[in-house]
């Protein structure tokens, strides 16, 4: 039975997390066909913007608790597979959004750090649960601790305590806080506004946004400017330039 589900439609691939019996915990298998979701979903020019979202009452409850315990000598515990999947997440190349209808914890928030944007449902609950399980938040720290304000992560790392909707957007743990019945139109708005975008440009954008910054400004304004240009003399750059002047939709936007 599959454990992520895919379904595509006019350029947005929803990879939907259906592991409920066990809170959609990241198991090896779970991770292991996500991974596969994702590498399809990259290879394939049809998709634009990749949704991440859930079945059942919770977004994700961490690294599979029960597998863990039950890792024999040699094999790789879940948390370890759990690196692979977070780097493939913030690295991959089309936006990826993350819809948060229900609880997440541990883990379920690496998945939501490494996502380009994270629209949560204000009833919708969070946790950095390690420490009372006499372990660190080691793993998910590459891709929370970018997004959080660091006095919120002191205070939410070390204490284990819940905090909702609204304080993670307010932390930046998310992009935005909505009403319950309003998640999935908001995530559809961010996917509209998404695949209005150039495929390389976006792409280009999010290695933007991840780069590490030049130690001079000469360097740093060089290099930018190279990037610059190069795009502005792109097929896709020029196309998109062209259909700005033209007052018409640029040629990649896919269809309804």
């Amino acid at each position: 039975m599959d454990l992520v589900r895919s379904v595509t439609a006019a350029g947005v691939t929803t990879l939907t997390l259906d592991s409920p019996a066990n809170r959609n915990a990241l198991s090896r298998a779970l991770i292991t066909e996500l991974l596969t979701r994702l590498g399809a979903a990259a290879a394939d020019p049809a998709v634009r913007v990749v949704v991440l979202s859930h079945t059942g009452p919770v977004f994700c409850s961490g690294a599979d608790l029960k597998e863990t315990a039950a890792t024999r000598p040699g094999e790789r515990l879940p948390v370890e597979l759990m690196a692979d999947l977070l780097a493939a997440l913030w690295e991959f190349p089309k936006p990826v959004v993350a819809r948060i209808g229900g609880p997440a914890r541990a883990g379920g928030l690496g998945l939501i750090g490494a996502a380009d944007l994270a629209v949560c449902a204000r009833s919708a609950t969070f946790a950095f649960t390690e420490v009372r399980l006499g372990v660190i938040p080691a793993v998910i720290s590459a891709t929370v601790l970018p997004r959080l304000a660091p006095r919120a992560a002191a205070e939410l790392y070390l204490t284990g305590d819940v905090f909702d909707g609204p304080r993670a957007a307010e932390i930046g743990l998310v992009t935005a806080a909505v009403p319950d019945e309003e998640l999935d139109a908001a995530v559809a708005r961010y996917c509209a506004s998404l695949i209005r975008g150039g495929p390389l440009a976006l792409a280009g954008t999010k290695e933007l946004l991840r780069r590490t910054r030049s130690e001079s400004i000469r360097a740093e304004l060089t290099d930018l400017s190279d990037r610059s240009a190069g795009y502005f003399t792109s097929a896709e750059g020029r196309e998109g330039v062209a259909a700005r002047r033209e007052k018409r939709d640029p040629s990649w936007i896919p269809a309804p």
